[in-house]
């Protein structure tokens, strides 16, 4: 009898452990216990540009969303790689977010990086900005015409930067020389860590061009010491409609940067749909909705199986542009 009745409790034990490990293992376990630690978003570029300022927003919305600490760390140097490599190469555990670039479907065809889109999984793709051609406001240059016109009759004078080599504002440069008719290497390229400190560099005089956004721009030429001459765009931009695109000055190029988050590849699929919520919600904010508007960012969402295959078709297309304009061999 004796034994029966211990029998029977050992029963009871194991059924209610094996209940326990069963429970620990369902996503909504997961789901209830995650994030209990604060998280990381790395930024791949310098203080002060478009990745770092929209980086802080979610920050600062994800903070408020998740109820634990989200900081922002800028992981700087070799053009984005050091950022993007580091934050792919993570714990996959959700507790670290890049805010990653189209640079991750660009480092391995430029031989900069082993990171690809492959090793990152999209949370959500947000933001398009379309490349500008900026210039100091004193230049003697007013408009396009008259800077590509100094350029052919000039070339290698002047100098040009806004990213690494092969990066984003690279590609936006080598677009738009090509589709002018004017040789790429014309105009050469000053690789920097972005485009705040390619503005500086443009404002004490290092380069005469950067290719960067109308938004990263924005302060600077508010303050009179940048003007832009053309946008890469289909359209105008709402923060200065005065800046006629390229198409109107027969330049057929449109191109820029896509920013979007992703955390590494092997993250639980539990804790990605967590964390896509959580920076949808942020999207849909009128916090957010008003930050983009007065910055002038566009927004431009995908979610996460939609940015991953994205990622995908943007990694071919880039790869193919980057051979087309020399860049690549």
């Amino acid at each position: 009898m004796l034994n029966k009745t211990l029998a029977g409790r050992a029963a009871i034990i194991c059924s209610i452990a094996f209940l326990t490990l069963g429970l620990f293992a369902l996503p909504g376990y997961a789901q209830k216990s995650f994030p209990s630690r604060p998280i990381t978003i790395i930024s791949p570029y310098g203080a002060g540009g478009a990745n770092d300022t929209l980086g802080r927003m979610f920050g600062v919305l994800m903070e408020k969303d998740l109820g634990q600490p989200v900081n922002v760390v800028n992981r700087v140097g070799g053009s984005g790689a050091v950022g993007h490599t580091a934050g792919a190469t993570a714990a996959p555990d959700g507790y670290t977010i890049t805010n990653i670039t189209g640079e991750i479907t660009m480092l391995h065809w430029l031989g900069m990086a082993k990171v690809t889109y492959k090793d990152v999984r999209g949370l959500v793709l947000y933001c398009f900005i379309p490349g500008a051609v900026n210039v100091r406001a004193d230049a003697p240059w007013n408009t396009l015409k008259d800077i590509q016109d100094y350029i052919k009759a000039n070339p290698g004078k002047l100098k040009a930067s806004g990213t690494s080599k092969g990066g984003t504002w690279d590609l936006c440069r080598a677009g738009w020389l090509k589709n002018a008719g004017i040789p790429i290497d014309a105009l050469p390229w000053v690789p920097s860590n972005g485009a705040a400190p390619a503005l500086q560099e443009l404002a004490a005089g290092g380069v005469q061009v950067v290719t960067c956004s109308l938004a990263e721009a924005r302060a600077m030429i508010e303050a009179k010491k940048v003007k832009s001459l053309a946008v890469m765009d289909d359209k105008r931009a709402e923060i200065f409609p005065d800046v006629p695109t390229l198409k109107e000055l027969s330049v057929n190029w449109t191109s820029g940067a896509w920013l979007g988050l992703a955390v590494p590849k092997a993250t639980p699929d539990d804790i990605v749909s967590i964390l896509e919520k959580s920076v949808e919600r942020a999207m849909t904010s009128q916090e957010f909705k008003d930050f983009m508007k007065k910055n002038g960012f566009q927004t431009w969402f995908k979610p996460s199986r939609e940015f991953d295959r994205y990622m995908a078709e943007d990694d071919e297309i880039k790869g193919r542009i980057l051979k087309e304009v020399g860049i690549v061999k």
